[in-house]
């Protein structure tokens, strides 16, 4: 019976990778073709995704949209601007400026160029003050 999204295949080429082989290094090491790994790791990166969007949505049930970061906001100025939506709703945020800016980047780091958003960002909170990125 499979556990979890990933199959065990898939999460040998991710372990591979993660120590920085090349995909023709791990198809030598588990007998397979450079396109088969390339195939087991593109669909391993899609469930991962998958997984993630699924997530996002169960922890916003019960969280309230709280603003909108748009596509070149500076970091620091999206920190600013969710404190701010935060203290209109009367929510405490429960992060410090540096470590609500590493949070939002970690979320999602495709949607940065350097400290600059790249893409809108749907914020949400929840009455514990807890942030979540959509």
């Amino acid at each position: 019976m499979k556990e979890g999204l990933l199959t065990e295949r898939q999460k040998e080429v991710l372990r591979y990778r993660k120590k920085g082989l090349t995909q023709q290094q791990i198809a030598d090491l588990i007998s397979t073709s450079k396109a088969n790994v390339c195939t087991v790791e593109k669909a391993a990166v899609e469930n991962i995704r998958k997984a993630k969007e699924t997530l996002e949505f169960l922890y916003t049930l019960d969280a309230a949209h709280l603003c909108t970061i748009k596509s070149g906001t500076d970091l620091l100025d999206a920190a600013k601007d969710i404190f701010s939506s935060a203290e209109t709703l009367g929510i405490k945020v429960k992060y410090d400026t540096i470590s609500l800016a590493n949070r939002l980047r970690e979320s999602n780091p495709e949607r940065f160029r350097a400290r600059y958003i790249r893409e809108d960002i749907d914020v949400y909170i929840n009455e514990d003050g807890e942030l979540y990125f959509g």
